[in-house]
């Protein structure tokens, strides 16, 4: 598995209010800092239209 990765928008490694990525084998993973146990799954074609979406406010 690919190491999680945060924003340096979020305030740092003891920050526990963001979201974090990590990918492996073409899989984005997706999770929150203070849930680390549940974890979306996606492909990179999906995560980027949902950052499209919410850009455009569609979302």
């Amino acid at each position: 598995m690919g190491s999680w990765q945060r924003s340096s928008y979020s305030g740092g490694m003891d920050n526990q209010e963001c979201v974090e990525v990590s990918r492996n084998d073409g899989v984005i993973r997706l999770r929150e800092s203070d849930e680390p146990g549940v974890v979306i799954r996606t492909t990179p074609s999906n995560l980027a239209a949902l950052i499209r979406a919410v850009k455009v406010k569609v979302v």
